[in-house]
């Protein structure tokens, strides 16, 4: 292999769905609950672009969440492995990513906000899942591994950066490079002005009004 190729490989990591089912089932479940915090405090925008998280420097984020006066936001840090939560008083916590049960993940990040005097109330099971595991009581997904963890933020790092300047030569209205929590994906949204046929909704545990809501406008979308 030259020098040429193990760069491109070591930029472009490879993971294979079959080898990290289990870790990708409890992140995913991991990631509607931090997205679900989101969605109960940020104001309501066109498309629902106000739950998305964004690809970081070190994993996954929410952005600042309005609480209040104050202003928090929570991360996936998939270097150090840490949830991490800031409160625009000082206040901090962290929250570890390792194998667990979705509903202990639940408990710590939720206790974890309290302490850091936010409450917060989140719908209690995930969307676009089947079956729809309530939080508190999944004892199902536990598995975390580190390796395959970091090597899928590495994934979201490249698509997100080439999806950046794919979207900043469309100059018509297009979305932010997000990843939406409920379908697992990497997405950008380019709108053409024209109307678009109304989705055919289907999405297991999410009203099909969500869909048809989020796809206003007309539009085509680039997935990563």
């Amino acid at each position: 292999m030259t020098t040429h190729q193990l760069a491109a490989r070591q930029a472009w990591p490879r993971l294979r769905i079959a080898d990290w089912a289990a870790t990708r089932d409890t992140v995913h479940m991991w990631t509607q609950v931090v997205g679900k915090v989101r969605l109960s405090q940020a104001p309501l925008v066109n498309h629902w672009w106000q739950v998305t998280l964004y690809v970081s420097p070190r994993g996954l984020t929410t952005g600042t969440i309005p609480y209040g006066n104050r202003v928090f936001d929570l991360e996936f840090d998939f270097c150090d492995h840490q949830l991490r939560i800031r409160s625009s008083d000082g206040g901090t916590r962290t929250v570890a990513l390792e194998a667990k049960p979705v509903a202990e993940f639940h408990h710590q990040t939720l206790w974890a906000l309290d302490q850091l005097g936010i409450g917060v109330q989140i719908q209690s099971h995930p969307n676009e899942v089947e079956p729809a595991i309530p939080f508190a009581e999944d004892t199902v997904h536990t598995s975390y591994d580190p390796d395959s963890a970091h090597l899928f933020w590495g994934q979201l790092l490249q698509a997100s950066r080439v999806i950046e300047d794919f979207r900043s030569h469309f100059v018509g209205k297009v979305s932010p490079v997000h990843f939406f929590w409920g379908s697992f994906d990497l997405a950008c949204t380019r709108f053409s002005g024209r109307p678009a046929p109304t989705h055919p909704g289907g999405a297991p545990n999410c009203g099909d009004w969500v869909s048809r809501s989020g796809c206003d406008g007309g539009s085509q979308t680039w997935e990563g």
